[in-house]
């Protein structure tokens, strides 16, 4: 059990949950032992700081020419580009395609996007030596319960806080689903 993901900010709802089946396993047989993801902090960070920027990058394609949303109000080029755009893609994946614009524009590629990977392989490095001591990360998947769709749309940074306890595993490279099948 990574200790970062049992503090400060998870639901007393979500930690009672989790110590059912810490329990569980416990009369199963299995050792439960604490342990610490050291990177876990900066994780969430770089998390959306790389999703961003590849979203940015491979939505770039949907043109309303060869892929994707086609608006059907265009006099030129420049029109149907902002158009088909502006009508295909909702606020969210363009506040994601802004933000990761940003973070690989010239200036800040090297500020953002070149140490968010540095910080991604800090933290494949970190999960690679946790698993020489243990065969399973034992975590909840969200510090809260799941939220009404659409109740955090108008606030992105209270619903982006509610990934914290699954971005260092997709930034690992774990598919969450095998986690258990990876280490000794």
């Amino acid at each position: 059990m990574p200790k970062e993901f049992f503090g400060a900010g998870i639901n007393e709802e979500v930690k009672t949950a989790v110590e059912k089946t810490i329990d569980v396993y416990r009369k199963l047989g299995a050792e439960i032992k604490e342990i610490s993801l050291d990177v876990s902090q900066a994780a969430l960070a770089t998390y959306y700081i790389i999703a961003c920027a590849e979203a940015s990058s491979n939505l770039g394609r949907f043109d309303g020419i060869r892929y994707g949303h086609r608006t059907e109000n265009y006099m030129n080029l420049k029109e149907l580009y902002k158009n088909s755009r502006s009508e295909g893609f909702g606020a969210e994946v363009k506040r994601r395609i802004i933000l990761g614009t940003y973070v690989l524009s010239a200036g800040y590629y090297d500020a953002y996007y070149k140490k968010a990977q540095k910080v991604r392989t800090l933290v494949q490095n970190e999960f690679a030596k946790r698993f020489e001591s243990v065969d399973v990360l034992l975590t909840p998947t969200s510090p809260v319960t799941a939220f009404k769709f659409g109740e955090k749309s108008e606030n992105p940074l209270e619903m982006y806080l509610s990934d914290i306890c699954t971005v260092s595993v997709n930034i690992a490279g774990i598919p969450r689903h095998i986690c258990t099948l990876w280490g000794r």
